[in-house]
């Protein structure tokens, strides 16, 4: 399977500083179905053109299978560092990097800079953060190589002047937007944003319930400690587990076309479903049959 199709399938995506280098075989193997090397808000500005080196230097030394899972967040277009950090995709982008997040992303010249550095064969993940950003979402979301749009919680809340609760019930249109752009886009789920509390387990549990309610299929995670439970989460439960498979079991008898099983017609957007839910029930790695 394509590292697109990874990071489509994708339920976690945990994020690294760029300047941790001494972190990023532990990230990697923190079970997370993505790993997010984060030249943004991650590092100070004083420590950007050394992040860029390390993370330069170490790239080299990844597999071929740990590219396919890894991401990279550059910083946002009009930042002091955004092209150079489109230099550095320029190196990655034909040597296996799956994806890039783009941070703040507002209008598809946001997206179509980074497609033409990165290359063809890299996914980008638009990151919706800002009001600007909400009013652009459907544009976003059929831009150059997007894969899938996430969600910046915290700095939408700033952007748009929001205290919100834990619950952030306010942001409810917000994914809700999120996830209308992606299925007009015919885009995988969008991903959800952070929880901060990296030891509230309650608090972490409670968000992605919503974030599954809501249609979305993925969030960002920001604490090794948070892959387990979200991989948990998105994964299909047993119910759902054995309706595909005999979904699949059916469809392989049947051939092809519209079947019944249970009294209930089957047809073509079943059986993708069903495959779908076989998916999320653990993403292959790049390089492995679906």
């Amino acid at each position: 399977m394509s590292a697109q199709s990874v990071l489509a399938l994708a339920r976690s995506f945990l994020f690294v500083p760029a300047n941790r280098p001494d972190r990023f075989a532990k990230a990697l193997a923190a079970g997370a179905d993505a790993v997010i090397i984060d030249l943004e808000d991650a590092v100070a500005a004083d420590d950007k053109a050394a992040a860029r080196d390390q993370l330069a230097d170490a790239f080299d030394r990844f597999a071929g299978s740990e590219r396919g899972r890894l991401l990279v967040r550059i910083n946002a277009s009009g930042t002091p560092w955004f092209e150079e950090d489109l230099k550095l995709l320029q190196l990655f982008g034909s040597q296996g990097l799956a994806g890039v997040m783009v941070p703040k992303a507002e209008t598809i010249s946001d997206l179509q800079r980074v497609a033409e550095a990165v290359g063809p064969d890299c996914g980008l993940l638009p990151q919706v953060e800002s009001v600007l950003g909400l009013d652009g979402v459907n544009a976003l979301a059929k831009g150059p190589q997007v894969q899938r749009l996430t969600f910046g919680n915290l700095d939408f809340q700033a952007d748009a002047g929001l205290a919100c609760d834990a619950d952030e019930a306010e942001l409810m249109p917000v994914r809700l937007a999120l996830l209308l752009a992606s299925r007009r886009a015919a885009l995988s789920a969008p991903v959800d944003g952070v929880t901060p509390g990296t030891q509230d387990s309650a608090q972490l549990q409670a968000d992605v319930a919503r974030s599954r309610r809501g249609g979305f299929g993925g969030k960002l995670c920001i604490h090794p400690a948070q892959v387990g439970l979200v991989n948990a989460a998105f994964a299909p439960d047993a119910a759902e587990l054995a309706w595909a498979q005999r979904v699949m079991a059916a469809f392989a008898a049947a051939g092809e076309g519209v079947f019944r099983l249970d009294g209930r017609m089957v047809d073509a957007p079943v059986v993708r479903l069903a495959q779908h839910t076989l998916a999320r029930s653990r993403p292959p790695a790049p390089g492995e049959q679906p």
